[in-house]
This record gives structure tokens, C-alpha cells and sequence, in this order.
């Protein structure tokens, strides 16, 4: 037989599983009551799977009628605060509420229904946007003209009505008079006393699907939830949480005067508790199974190639940049250091090549492999989309939208098409890449928000095809302060090569063959998922004979490089301790070795040998790799003293025909290159051009 519960009945129920219930090994929510009253909380936990086993019938009403139950509940609480503090009971009478944790199902926000309303649900997501901090009154005094305190109760409704007349004044009016009057007073005649008013904080977050729960093709999901009380300001923008919470349909209004309430309502949820999991992107479910062959695996003397065969399996060769993107995925420890300034662990990485290279795809499949990984293109991204944005709502509020990399915080963000962005929009990454953050200020908010997050971006030349004859700076419309942040650039050329070219076409071909079979990697890409995330969690130091190694290279390029040339700088050596430390992560040791090192190091001149510096062969002058070398630079220095001595006296203006025969007079070079060394000083800003045919030079 079913038991009807009064809210007398349910509040005496809840009353005594309060006091009495034991759970770890002592009177559990006596002592949480008690710990609410010194900390000066408001919020009593209540364990869902402790109601579901002692009463299961209100668990199960609880989550089909949760406005009742929690009502119960609230009075249930109070009676137990009143006996352990009667004074905080006072006080706390109109704050106190009964939060619930661990609802058995979470749900996906696709299945937020109409079925669902009114009911307490779970649901996961990512918040991607917060609106700061305003009070909400729950019970308004108003004051008539004659004083009098008129208390009002506001519940379920964010309108807030004065009342229609003063009890105590009509009180006072003889019947006849009252009559005759009607009311006494408008609703304009009464005041709001805030003073005399409760209020409670209270916030707005928008709840989005996460990255990978979204069906392919679709566009996320999003639900607005309001949070109040203790709740308030316990998210940022990028945070994976759980959120209980009651369902509720908010009625839309149509624009202009009037505002009809509309027929058609929206989706709202009601916060009851706010759990944030997933900070931390190696929390990953990670079985007792799994850890067992992840530590089985990082034992095989063969552990490392076998990773790097892993990775995108269906795009055939690139060992290096498949290596080096592992390593990126893994990531460094970030010091903090004792003055608060912190050195990041995180590595970038740029792909430069030609159209074909298959770098959108080692993308794609770096963003799904990575713990928290995300994809975007240049031309599909503005600089408030990939760092952050102050949206006004309809309702007035201002709210603060994460971005890309502010969504993939501890994670990567995989940007294709990079030298398609607009320079304003890719401006925004230098803080980023360095700092490791996003600093806002827009629309009244100044905030900085973490934004840990590896770059790994692809660029295709200017010409379409890398041209080796020129440096990388000519190649990609990319500037130099943005070059110098990555710590490997990779050039992916496409070169015909009978050899490779026919073992290349036999691979991809091989999976549209009815005879052939498909290969399997050493590792699935679930298992490579989870080895990867279980990586982060370990934090490797340097060993001595690994930094003596990274030392004696470092000096050695230092010493290489000529006396006015761009030198190896402590930001490469950085480079060179991220590298090493991420893969000895990627081995799971606590300490990254020689080896390590050398690997390291080997990654660096592929680089530097790619871009067309050769280590090994005498003067390193990294000016081929950021910017312009020595010997560039030279001409450039005498075609600007040869620009100052054509310059009219008067405007200053110098004609670009007369500039370019004097360049192949005295410089001995020919029209082609002369005009090629205008250019280059027209990029690099050292002269611009005033009006056709004519050019200034750029006082400094």
C-alpha cells in the first residue's frame, strides 16, 4: 500500500534519518549541521544513495516531486539547526536549503523534454558562459505613504509586484469610507525598503554539450541555469561540471509594448547542487584493467615506437611529427615558482607545407586523441571566439563566453588554416602561448582566465607550395613574435619519390582493396586515449646527465652563431627541457633522462635542418628560422643607408624606380632582387609607401 505523505509526516521522516543516520563511522548529518553553523554555510549536503538506501520511497518521490520533498526537507534541517543554535536558526531561516548530490543518472542535455519538467535531474556539460553577481530579493518590504511595512514573499517569479493596498491603513478607514474609496492606494504610491528586504546572490550560467558527446553534424545543445545562494561564483567559463537541479519552463514574451507572454516557453534549470569534475583532463575513467596494461605497455623496451605507430595509424610516414605531437599531447609539468611566477609546460607546435600533406587530418586526430582537445579553423575563428567574449543577454545581464582555449584549458586546440586568420584575430595568441592566459576587459568585466592549452596549428605557404630558395618567414604570412613561441616548426613538403610515392598510394588505397587487410596498431585509440591521460598525472624531473646534455648543446649553437646573428636564446633552451620532460612522461618515469635529452635534441635539428640550418656544419644563425639572416640583413641595413641619401629634403619622399636603380648600381645585384629588397623593407615596416610610385621611410 502506498504511503501518502503530508509535509508534516515527510519533514518528520527526513527528521529523524538526519539524526540518526551513521555513515563513516559517525552521526553524518549531525555533523555536517554542526559544521554548517561554524563555517556560516547554508547549503546541508544530503547524499542521494544514503535517502535511496534508508528511504527509498521518498528518494523516488524526490525526484518526481523535488519542490516538495526539498520544502520538507528545508523544515526537517531547520529543526535540527535550532537545537544545535537557536540564534544561527533565526538568522538562517530564510537561507537554509537541503542540496542533493549523486543522483544515480546523468543525463545528456538532447534529453532535456518537456516529460522532464518539474523533475530533479543530473546533467553533465561544459559551462561556457557566466554573468556576474546581482542580489535577488526573496521577500520585499514595501512601505505605503503612511509607513507602514508591508512584507511580500517572492517565489517562482523573477517580476516583482508591489501590492495593491496597505492592510494597516484600510484597517484604520471606516467601512462607509473604505467603500466609497476602493483602493486606497496605486501600486506607485509604495516604496521599497531594501533595508528592511532579503536578498540572496544570484547568477546566470549557460550549460553546453561536451565536445565529445556531440553527435556528428549536430550542433550542441545549451540550457541557461540559474544558481543562487552558496552556489554563486563556484564555476568559471571552460569547467566541466555536474549540476542537479529542478527543470523549469520559462515563458518567452514577444517584443514591443506589451510583451505578450508567448505560448512557446524555454528551458531553464533551477541549480540545487554544482559538482565540477573533469579540471583535471587525466581524470579520465581509467579501470583497474586498464592501469595494468598501461603499466605493462610503459615497461616494453619497445613502449615508444609502439606509441608513435599508434598514432593516426591511417596516414602513412611522418614519424618525427607524429612524435613530436605525442609529446605535445603529454605535455610538461608547469613550474611554479616562489615569487608566483610560473613557467609553462605546455608545447606548440607549427605545421608548415604544402597543400595535400594530410596536416588537417594529424589535427583532427590530435583533438580527438588529446584528454580535452578542440578543433577550429582560421577563417571560422575570431579572436573573441577563441579566447573569450562579454555577450549581453536579453535580460540585461552582461556574460562572460569562453573561447576555444579557454575550453580546451590543460587540453590542446588544433587551429588549421592558420595564416588565414586575420592578424587582429591572431594577435590575441601571444598571451596565450606564453602566459599561458586570456586577460578581457569589454563591457565592464576585467577578468583573466586560464587558458593552459597547447597550439597546434597548420599553415600552407603564401604561393601555395613551400619555396625552399626562401626562408620561412617569406613563406608564411605569419609574424616573427609568433614563430619564436613555437617550439617546433615542422615543413612538410611534398616532393615526388618514386619509392615513397608508390608505397604512400599502396597504403591509402589498400583499405578500398577487396583482398588486402586492415593492419591494427599496437594500440586502439580508446587504450592510446587513457595512456595518454594516465601520462599527465606523472611529473618528471631533469637528472643531471640530461642537463648537463641540454646545457653543452645550448652553448654549443650560442658559440656557433656570428657576431650580429639571431642566436639560440633561453626560450629554445626551454624548448629543449619541455621535450625531454614530456617524454619521459610519455614513458611514465619520474625522471627524465639522457635519453630523453637526446631525443630532445634530435627533434630540435630536424627542425633547424628543415627550415635549412645545418647544426653540424659551422654558423647557426636562427634569422633563417625567425625573420631574416645575417647576410640578408646586411643588405637591408645598406639599402636603408642608400634610401636615406635619395630622400627629398623638403617631403622626404624617395621615387621607387630612381630607389631600385641605385639598389642594382650599388648593391651589384640585379632588377628582379632589387625590387624583391624594396619589398622586404616594405613588410618589415622599415618604409611604406605614400603615394603610388613614391616611398617614405617610418620615423621611429
Amino acid at each position: 500500500m502506498e504511503v501518502v505523505y503530508t509535509k508534516e509526516k515527510l519533514a518528520d521522516e527526513l527528521e529523524y534519518f538526519f539524526k540518526s543516520f551513521i555513515g563513516e563511522g559517525e552521526e553524518k548529518y549531525r555533523r555536517r549541521v554542526s559544521q554548517l553553523i561554524v563555517t556560516g554555510s547554508y547549503s546541508l549536503l544530503v547524499d542521494y544513495e544514503d535517502l535511496l538506501y534508508v528511504l527509498p520511497d521518498i528518494a523516488t518521490m524526490l525526484l518526481e516531486n523535488p519542490d516538495f520533498v526539498l520544502d520538507a526537507s528545508k523544515e526537517a534541517a531547520m529543526r535540527l539547526v535550532s537545537v544545535e543554535n537557536s540564534e544561527y536558526a533565526e538568522h538562517a531561516r530564510d537561507y537554509l536549503r537541503v542540496i542533493i548530490r549523486g543522483l544515480p543518472e546523468k543525463l545528456p542535455l538532447r534529453s532535456l523534454s518537456a516529460s522532464r519538467l518539474g523533475r530533479l535531474v543530473a546533467v553533465s556539460g561544459m559551462v561556457v558562459r557566466t554573468s556576474h553577481v546581482k542580489p535577488m530579493v526573496i521577500e520585499a518590504v514595501f512601505r505605503c505613504p503612511m509607513g507602514h511595512a508591508i512584507p511580500v514573499r517572492v517565489e517562482g517569479s523573477r517580476r516583482l509586484k508591489p501590492p495593491d493596498t496597505c492592510p494597516v491603513c484600510e484597517a484604520e478607514l471606516l467601512g462607509e469610507q473604505k467603500k466609497s474609496k476602493g483602493r486606497f492606494y496605486k501600486q506607485s504610491d509604495f516604496a521599497l525598503d531594501q533595508k528592511a528586504s532579503k536578498f540572496i546572490d544570484y547568477q546566470i550560467l549557460r550549460l553546453q554539450e561536451l565536445p565529445e558527446e556531440l553527435p556528428p553534424g549536430q550542433l550542441p545543445h545549451y540550457v541557461d541555469v540559474g544558481v543562487t545562494g552558496d552556489l554563486v561564483d563556484k564555476v568559471r567559463p571552460g569547467d566541466r561540471v555536474i549540476i542537479t537541479g529542478i527543470v523549469r519552463a520559462e515563458p518567452e514574451r514577444e517584443e514591443g509594448r506589451g510583451r505578450q507572454m508567448l505560448s512557446v516557453f524555454e528551458t531553464r534549470l533551477e541549480a540545487n547542487h554544482i559538482e565540477v569534475v573533469g579540471k583535471e583532463p587525466e581524470n579520465l575513467e581509467i579501470t583497474l584493467e586498464d592501469e595494468e596494461a598501461i603499466l605493462r605497455l610503459a615497461r616494453d623496451p619497445q613502449a615508444y615506437s609502439k606509441l608513435i605507430r599508434s598514432f593516426a595509424p591511417s596516414i602513412s610516414g611522418y614519424e618525427e611529427m607524429k612524435e613530436a605531437i605525442l609529446l605535445m599531447i603529454a605535455g610538461a609539468p608547469q613550474l611554479m615558482l616562489a615569487d608566483g611566477t610560473s613557467i609553462r609546460g605546455n608545447i606548440n607546435i607549427l605545421l608548415v607545407g604544402d597543400p595535400g600533406t594530410a596536416k588537417s587530418e594529424l589535427l583532427k586526430y590530435a583533438a580527438r586523441v588529446a584528454p580535452r582537445g578542440l578543433y577550429t579553423t582560421g577563417r571560422g575563428s575570431t579572436a573573441a571566439g577563441l579566447t573569450a567574449a562579454v555577450v549581453k543577454e536579453r535580460n540585461g545581464l552582461m556574460m562572460l563566453e569562453a573561447g576555444a582555449v579557454v575550453l580546451a584549458d590543460k587540453g590542446l586546440a588544433a587551429i588549421d588554416e592558420f595564416d588565414k586568420m586575420r592578424p587582429e584575430d591572431r594577435a590575441v595568441l601571444h598571451e596565450v602561448m606564453e602566459q599561458q592566459t586570456v586577460s578581457i576587459a569589454k563591457g565592464g568585466i576585467v577578468a583573466t582566465l586560464n587558458a593552459r592549452t597547447s597550439i597546434l596549428a597548420a599553415a600552407n605557404p603564401i604561393l601555395g607550395r613551400y619555396d625552399p630558395s626562401k626562408h620561412l618567414y617569406d613563406n608564411v604570412n605569419l609574424p616573427i613574435p609568433l614563430l619564436t613561441r613555437f617550439d617546433l616548426i615542422f615543413v612538410v613538403r611534398d616532393i615526388p619519390q618514386r619509392e615513397r610515392d608508390v608505397r604512400l598510394a599502396r597504403h591509402m588505397l589498400k583499405m578500398r582493396g577487396a583482398s588486402s587487410t586492415e593492419e591494427h596498431p599496437p594500440m586502439d585509440f580508446d587504450m592510446l586515449k587513457k595512456y595518454l591521460g594516465y601520462a599527465k598525472r606523472i611529473e618528471p624531473k631533469l637528472t643531471d646527465e640530461a642537463i648537463d646534455l641540454l646545457v653543452g648543446f645550448y652553448s654549443e649553437l650560442r658559440s656557433k652563431a656570428p657576431a650580429e646573428a639571431i642566436a639560440i636564446t633561453p626560450r629554445q633552451l626551454e624548448s629543449l627541457a619541455r621535450l625531454a620532460t614530456a617524454r619521459a612522461r610519455i614513458l611514465l618515469r619520474e625522471y627524465a633522462t639522457k635519453e630523453d635529452a637526446e631525443a630532445a635534441i634530435r627533434l630540435v635539428k630536424k627542425m633547424l635542418k628543415d627550415i635549412g640550418i645545418d647544426v653540424e656544419a659551422g654558423a647557426v644563425d636562427l634569422g633563417e628560422l625567425y625573420g631574416y639572416p645575417i647576410k640578408e640583413r646586411g643588405k637591408m641595413k645598406q639599402a636603408m643607408e642608400i634610401f636615406r641619401k635619395l630622400e627629398d629634403p623638403k617631403s622626404g619622399l624617395v621615387q621607387a624606380m630612381r630607389f631600385i636603380a641605385e639598389l642594382v648600381e650599388k648593391l651589384e645585384i640585379d632588377e628582379d632582387e632589387a625590387r624583391e629588397l624594396l619589398e622586404k623593407l616594405w613588410k618589415t615596416g622599415y618604409v611604406y609607401e605614400h603615394e603610388r610610385g613614391y616611398y617614405k621611410r617610418l620615423s621611429f
